[in-house]
């Protein structure tokens, strides 16, 4: 990766804002957000001076994935609008200087999709190969308790396999039953989707975001699992995680589509289970194949390994070992994505940082300091520049998201009490990233005039962006000066990465190095202060305090000390130490 800010891609400077746009603004009153509310509202994100949007799916959909089991790809849900609303989206940015980041699934499709209801009709359907169908186990029958042709559990719980009744075969889908996997060693496959994202780039699309793009390649034969859990069933990852023609399958789509585009564009690609190692191969500009991933190591250490509603504690240290050996792995080949949060994870405030009221908003910014002055793209999710904590749901049968009905049905099963279930969802459900929008004061929160699809955030009346663009010491205005920090500063962009005070369990500090120019960010992650004297971050004596989280109000600190969620960046310059 180039270091020189001449040379760099306009993506190492940018900072990233995601929509999920059910929850966004709902401008037709049906309480769904829809596209004509992200237009609406598209002046919020302009001001926070970000550089391109990434917009989770608005593909026709029968919802059962949250728009994820996509139905069509070149159009438009009735739900978010229709095509047209879209390209004045796509316009809309561009006028105010940011890019479009379209989330696109290539692993699997919905089984409401006309290729997949293709396939399903016969066996010598012309489509039938499109998808992974295998008939029962050896010496069973179709039907019959174990009798799925591989013992794979699904990442939503319970076999990879449903028997199709009509064929008397099964369909493999390694998500929820309606999202059939689509089998890429099909040559058809691949150019039907290249056709695909070809005639999105021609509307104007930007980049895109691919969803959990290293499953798509299936280690052959498929075969079971080594290892059975409790419910009988294996997992299956070594054969299908980061599989055997990923790196060919990644190069073609580079090659015939993200290449050939005519314009630079930004391509992360979601992976499951990616180490550092794998991700710098997929990320190193020569090998041409994507710009950065999505990984999931540091928001899988607070769960039990392959369960993420049994709960963990996470020491500080072990979330710097895990972050700075992804700076590490990335210094020099490939590119890091940074992230707390996204629709598929709880608010960071409440996960990492402190939601009580004294401190929610300080260590809101502090959380946002620490990510954004590692090198990578930043990714802002909806909310987080307000500083959300994750929604008090009172009840489980509140939440609506799939994996989470799914998990109070297995834990029910199991004889949990509903106390626990809900306990554990409000930790780490997908809906605390999912509550609407809070906009302003009055119904709703300004989200919309109908009944929203899920509860109205219980902290809207004082946390709602209206307020919080009011306020110029606000969390949003916090996070608009880190923005412009990483364009106005290459070393906050393209500088290398140093951590210090590495097992310390209070401090996060580190040091970004860039020629004679050197930030050195340090914050506080607890309520109590943190002395810096003797921790090997303290601050030389003719730095510059470039950045800080308090108020005017409240009470300068020392030098030398942190206060309870205190973050300080300082800048030096001058020769390389």
């Amino acid at each position: 990766m180039a270091t020189h800010p001449a040379a760099a891609p306009w993506w190492t400077s940018a900072t990233v804002y995601q929509i999920y746009p059910r929850s966004f603004r709902d401008a037709n009153g049906d309480g769904v957000g829809d596209i004509r509310g992200i237009l609406a509202e598209l002046d919020h994100v302009a001001a926070l001076g970000v550089d391109a949007v990434w917009l989770s799916p608005v593909y026709p959909s029968p919802m059962r994935d949250g728009g994820y089991d996509v139905a069509d790809y070149q159009d438009v849900d009735p739900l978010f609008g229709d095509l047209a609303d879209l390209d004045a989206l796509i316009d809309a940015l561009h006028a105010r200087g940011m890019k479009l980041i379209l989330d696109v699934v290539l692993n699997h499709t919905s089984d409401a999709h006309p290729w997949f209801r293709s396939a399903r009709s016969g066996r010598d359907d012309p489509k039938r190969d499109w998808y992974w169908w295998r008939p029962a186990r050896p010496g069973t029958a179709a039907g019959q308790p174990g009798a799925e042709p591989t013992n794979w559990r699904s990442y939503f719980g319970g076999p990879a396999w449903t028997l199709d009744p009509v064929s008397g075969e099964y369909y493999l889908h390694l998500f929820d039953t309606s999202q059939p996997d689509l089998d890429w060693e099909q040559p058809e496959v691949r150019q039907a989707l290249y056709a695909m994202l070809r005639w999105w780039l021609a509307r104007g699309v930007d980049g895109f975001r691919m969803d959990v793009i290293n499953l798509v390649s299936k280690a052959l034969p498929l075969r079971d699992a080594p290892s059975v859990g409790p419910d009988g069933l294996g997992d299956g990852t070594p054969f299908f995680e980061t599989g055997p023609r990923i790196h060919e399958f990644a190069q073609e789509l580079h090659r015939e589509v993200l290449g050939s585009a005519g314009k630079v564009l930004l391509t992360v690609g979601e992976m499951l289970g990616v180490t550092p190692e794998q991700a710098r191969d997929f990320t190193d500009p020569e090998r041409r194949e994507f710009d950065m991933v999505f990984q999931f190591e540091h928001v899988t250490l607070d769960q039990a390994p392959g369960d993420k509603f049994d709960l963990r504690s996470l020491p500080l240290s072990t979330l710097k070992r895990s972050l700075g050996r992804w700076q590490e792995a990335l210094a020099t080949r490939g590119w890091n994505s940074l992230y707390w949060c996204n629709h598929d994870q709880p608010r960071p405030v409440s996960r990492f940082g402190d939601d009580r009221a004294e401190w929610r908003e300080r260590s809101a910014k502090a959380l946002a300091t620490t990510l954004h002055l590692h090198r990578g793209t930043p990714f802002v999710y909806q909310g987080e520049e307000l500083g959300l904590r994750n929604h008090p749901f009172a009840r489980v049968d509140e939440f609506r998201d799939v994996e989470s009905l799914n998990f109070v049905g297995a834990a029910r099963a199991r004889g949990m009490s509903d106390t626990e279930i809900l306990q554990r969802l409000r930790a780490k459900s997908r809906d605390n990233g999912r509550t609407p929008m809070p906009w302003g004061p009055g119904p709703n929160a300004g989200f919309g005039v109908g009944e929203p699809w899920l509860p109205v955030h219980a902290d809207a009346s004082r946390a709602h962006a209206s307020a919080l663009r009011a306020d110029p010491e606000s969390v949003f205005h916090h996070y608009r000066r880190l923005v412009a920090l990483r364009h106005e500063l290459p070393v906050a962009a393209l500088g290398d990465f140093t951590m210090l005070a590495a097992e310390h369990e209070r401090l996060y500090a580190f040091r970004r190095r860039l020629g004679d120019d050197a930030l050195l960010v340090v914050a506080n992650w607890s309520d109590t202060e943190v002395p810096l004297a003797g921790s090997g971050a303290e601050p030389p004596a003719d730095a510059e305090l470039l950045l800080d989280n308090l108020r005017s109000s409240d009470a300068p600190g020392e030098r030398g000390v942190l206060g309870g969620w205190e973050a300080r960046v300082y800048r030096s310059t001058g020769s390389a130490e």
